[in-house]
């Protein structure tokens, strides 16, 4: 058992925080694993990790400490993950890309390219006796959904379970890269491919979990054994305050649906790091995508590393202790990794390793199939149906009762959706419904005031007519008596 490795980075402070704080930070050094924190309230904390990168760190030191072992573990068949975590705009693309993957000085460049040489310098010096081949995905999990950045008509991607290789991505796209060059090519269009959006704290938040896979075949020729190591790098999107990041429309739908699974991967490090020991514990693998990719990597087969990316300007030390304690709770987490080796024979010798045994109820709706349609294009829509995760290939009854928690979850998800959309549109409703209101009771009001001057005129007039009669007759029969005058003198 081996605990995750837990470092915390500090960028330098940005032009808008040195325009309201100067050069104020709420961190001060005390040496190269612990660091005082000072919160909003100049309250003090004391935190202690594997190592703190500070603001003068070099990208190559984040990489020597954090990733270097983990790239080796991954050649020699040990499954690997590198996560970073933190707040929008606190510089995680930045340690995981650099400012660039493929046009960049080398003080400059991130753990991506670093680790893709890594992989290959270290296939090199292995000797002749290991044949070694590098496969390459990616995929964004945005609102949700699980997309391939290499295909995005895979929009959709369903996330398996199998016994022996573990959590599996559904029909993802696999690249075959054979020199370093190729690989950061192929990731440079997948992150082309990314979700960004513009708020006020970054000029290109990421709007989406990105997770790069790279799996490390090694074929030992004296034996004809296939061994595999599975390297995964996630690059995490930033939790967000609404007030400070001024998202609006899609990008707050798009920041409400980060916010919860970020939320969901807190409750599973609760989870892992706060059940009572010799007691089996419910872990929420399933309430999110990005919690159900990383259960292997999150206390099972894999060697993982977690970069906590903070800003050290005061105004944002709410969210950086945030992300200082969450990483403090991640290092109790206890890890289990092994080496994975296929002890059959090698792919070459034993035929597609892609041909698992059929399930006897995809065999029974493929043999439908063929009754009606040609060979050639049932096995296209076997292939479409596979790819899309309309029939897939249960090996086991653990894998069937995974699949069905799959779609039981998915539904629970969707339940709760919905649930929050009705919620909304009642609130909404009510506002609307206590507007008009109170509408209605101005419009009454006024009515009644019209009303009731109405009447008083009405009133007024009546009391007065008598009186504006008797002027009248007064004035005809003054006005006769001149007339009668008149015709007497003439």
């Amino acid at each position: 058992m081996s605990s995750m490795t837990i470092c915390a980075r500090f960028r330098p402070l940005s032009s808008k925080e040195r325009r309201d704080h100067g050069d104020t930070v709420c961190i001060r050094c005390i040496d190269a694993e612990t660091f005082l924190f000072k919160d909003e309230k100049d309250e003090e904390f004391t935190f202690s990790f594997d190592k703190v990168f500070y603001e003068k760190s070099e990208q190559a030191q984040v990489y020597e400490f954090l990733a270097w072992p983990i790239v080796k573990d991954a050649v020699d068949a040990i499954n690997g993950t590198i996560i970073t975590y933190g707040q929008t705009g606190a510089g995680k693309t930045y340690s995981m890309e650099g400012p660039s993957i493929l046009v960049c000085d080398e003080q400059k460049r991130g753990l991506l390219p670093r680790i893709v040489e890594g992989l290959f310098d270290c296939i090199k010096s292995s000797g002749g006796t290991m044949k070694h081949s590098i496969k390459l995905s990616m995929v964004e999990i945005y609102m949700e959904k699980v997309r391939d950045l290499f295909d995005l008509s895979k929009d959709n991607i369903q996330i398996k379970e199998s016994k022996s290789q573990g959590i599996l991505l559904n029909g993802v796209t696999e690249i075959s890269v054979s020199d370093p060059a190729e690989a950061l090519q192929s990731l440079s269009s997948g992150i082309a491919n990314r979700a960004v959006g513009e708020t006020q704290m970054n000029m290109a938040s990421s709007r989406s979990h990105c997770i790069y896979i790279f799996t490390v075949h090694q074929e030992v020729k004296r034996d004809d054994r296939l061994k595999t190591g599975k390297l995964i790098l996630v690059d995490l999107a930033g939790s967000e305050k609404v007030e400070k990041t001024g998202a609006e429309g899609k990008v707050l739908e798009e920041a409400k649906t980060i916010n919860k699974s970020l939320s969901v991967l807190g409750n599973v490090i609760n989870a892992l790091t706060c059940g009572s020991p010799g007691k089996a514990n419910h872990i929420p693998f399933r309430d999110s995508k990005l919690t159900r990719i990383l259960q292997d990597s999150l206390g099972g087969n894999s060697r993982t590393a977690l970069l906590c990316c903070c800003s050290p300007s005061p105004s944002n030390a709410l969210e950086s202790l945030s992300t200082l304690r969450f990483g403090m709770r991640a290092k109790h987490i206890k890890m289990s990794p092994r080496v994975k080796c296929n002890e059959d024979k090698c792919a070459e010798k034993q035929g597609p390793a892609s041909s698992p045994i059929k399930h006897e109820s995809c065999e029974i709706i493929l043999d439908k199939l063929k009754e009606r349609f040609d060979a050639e294009h049932v096995k296209l829509l076997e292939e479409l149906f596979t790819l899309n995760g309309i029939l897939f290939d249960p090996c086991s009854s653990e894998e069937l009762d995974s699949a069905f928690e799959d779609v039981t979850s998915q539904t629970i998800v969707s339940l709760q959706q919905a649930v929050e959309e009705l919620a909304s549109t009642v609130d909404e409703l009510k506002r609307e419904n206590k507007g008009l209101k109170v509408r209605l009771a101005a419009a009454e009001r006024s009515h009644a005031a019209g009303k009731e001057a109405g009447d008083n005129n009405t009133s007024s007039l009546v009391h007065k007519l008598p009186g504006i009669l008797s002027s009248f007759v007064s004035w005809v029969r003054s006005l006769s008596s001149i007339k009668l005058l008149n015709c007497e003198v003439n």
